[in-house]
């Protein structure tokens, strides 16, 4: 039904039935008709998937905003895996010299916001591509078979766009595919297997010398919930894994977002690169962005460091709340955070950047760290020496009050997962193990013994340096801020005092 004629019923049907009702027709049994009418014409469509499609794929159909590989910082080695995949996409006559057989998808996998979906984008660009993107959860429905209908749809509507617009190939997206294509339990068939298998039998019916080419692209954060029979080759052929991008990475995606920010001459993004350790793609878009609008707060033309400074704890933390503490929560929150600081501080020398006592997010007081060089093996000592670090808050509190308080509970989860971290990599005494054979009460009894006798071995450094605590207290409560050169001057007039 067209449009028009839509609009010509809701007009006409309502005077209809006034001029019955003025020439006393009982008009209830007709709008109970009406209604039943209506209602099932809209069950129909939407059962079909033509209501479903209309509404849920807003993106789908649109061109997607013009972007480029050169665009995208920060994933050199993803990036350059995706070009020679593409590649087999345009290349026809190389890759028929060589027998080679053209992808049919591409998997990209990573944390969020790393970029799989700009990837995805530069593709399409790449290889002047039609360019469809949908979201798993688009394909989710109540109703039996509207998860395949869409499935069908969709590359239905790739083809003849790519026929429309003269193009030789079309890129799919599909963002969120875990959502679909999650492992199946061989139980009772499901709407998801549905969608599943129709994924699956649209791939395989794609031939690679058909035209226009399809290539999919999926794009997920958990690669180990997708069932084994989308991985297998002759469907998601490639898979690139899109990790968080390391410091040269990181300074790369800063100069790419600050070329339309007026940065001020002594602004050292390298430095800020350090600092944003473990920063997505995402995140570092939003720390220039936070550091722009403290600029505007402070009616400054141009973004100074100390704007990035305070961007990197906004994006890390939150912004600062107007939360009122009692001179009591303060003073604890005052000493817990001092105890991270001197556990860190003793455990890696010169890695106090501050300490703070001001509310942010969800934290009433933090440290904040100087920049690190990025690293990705861990020994059994650096995991023990994060972990008393992880537990200096709690046993401040122990020290100072002989209990502890709700504030620690993020300390001991970050604890608790460098524990199964140590375990699984056979740094503990159980040797080398298998999680997965390894039962709840072993894993359990290892890790409380573990966390023990580190905790035991945090109150006794803490306790050598107890001195600090009264000295820093007094500046921390009174300023809420002592910088890193404060508090190492402090902690070095003890270390003499200890040696002696």
């Amino acid at each position: 039904m067209s449009k028009y004629a839509k609009e010509i019923l809701i007009g006409i049907i309502p005077v209809i039935f006034a001029f019955l009702f003025y020439i006393n027709v009982n008009i209830v049994p007709l709008i109970m008709v009406t209604a039943f009418v209506a209602a099932l014409y809209f069950m129909t469509k939407s059962r079909t998937g033509s209501v479903g499609v209309a509404s849920g794929s807003k993106n789908r159909g649109k061109s997607p905003g013009f972007m480029t590989f050169d665009d995208i910082g920060g994933q050199d080695s993803a990036k350059k895996e995706l070009v020679e995949a593409l590649d087999f996409l345009i290349k026809h006559e190389e890759i028929k010299k060589f027998g080679i057989r053209p992808l049919k998808g591409i998997l990209l996998t990573g944390p969020p916001g790393t970029g799989k979906t700009l990837l995805a984008k530069a593709s399409a660009h790449y290889t002047n591509s039609v360019f469809m993107s949908a979201s798993g959860s688009e394909f989710v429905e109540m109703y039996v078979g509207v998860g395949a209908s869409r499935i069908r749809d969709l590359f239905k509507e790739a083809r003849s766009r790519a026929e429309k617009e003269k193009k030789d190939s079309a890129i799919i997206f599909i963002d969120e595919i875990d959502v679909i294509g999650g492992k199946r339990d061989g139980g009772q068939q499901r709407e998801y297997d549905q969608t599943l298998n129709q994924l699956l039998t649209e791939m395989d019916g794609m031939h690679t010398s058909q035209s226009p080419r399809i290539l999919i692209v999926g794009a997920t954060n958990r690669k180990e919930m997708l069932d084994s029979a989308l991985l297998r080759p002759g469907r998601f052929d490639r898979h690139i894994q899109v990790d968080l991008p390391d410091k040269k990475g990181r300074l790369h995606i800063l100069n790419i977002h600050a070329k339309n920010k007026p940065l001020a001459e002594n602004v050292n993004l390298d430095r800020i690169a350090q600092e944003a350790f473990q920063f997505s793609g995402a995140q570092l878009e939003s720390l220039m962005n936070e550091a722009a609008i403290y600029a505007m707060r402070d009616s400054l033309d141009l973004i100074q460091q100390s704007h990035l400074s305070r961007a990197v704890d906004k994006v890390l933390m939150g912004e600062k709340t107007d939360r009122e503490s009692t001179m009591e929560e303060k003073e604890r929150v005052a000493l817990h955070e001092l105890g991270h600081a001197i556990a860190a501080e003793v455990v890696r020398p010169g890695s106090v950047s501050q300490v703070a006592l001001s509310p942010r997010g969800q934290a009433l007081g933090y440290v904040r760290h100087n920049p690190q060089q990025d690293q990705y093996l861990y020994t059994k000592d650096h995991l023990e020496g994060q972990i008393m670090i992880a537990l200096g808050g709690a046993a401040a509190e122990e020290i100072f009050y002989n209990s502890r308080s709700t504030g620690s509970r993020n300390d001991f989860e970050q604890s608790v997962n460098m524990v199964r971290t140590m375990i699984d990599c056979g740094l503990t005494k159980l040797g080398i193990v298998n999680p997965d054979v390894l039962n709840k009460d072993e894993y359990s009894k290892e890790t409380t013994a573990i966390l023990d006798e580190l905790f035991g071995s945090t109150k006794m450094l803490l306790e050598r340096y107890r001195s600090v605590f009264d000295q820093s207290l007094s500046i921390l409560m009174k300023e809420e801020v002592l910088s890193g050169d404060q508090f190492r001057e402090l902690l070095e007039q003890t270390r003499e005092l200890v040696t002696a």
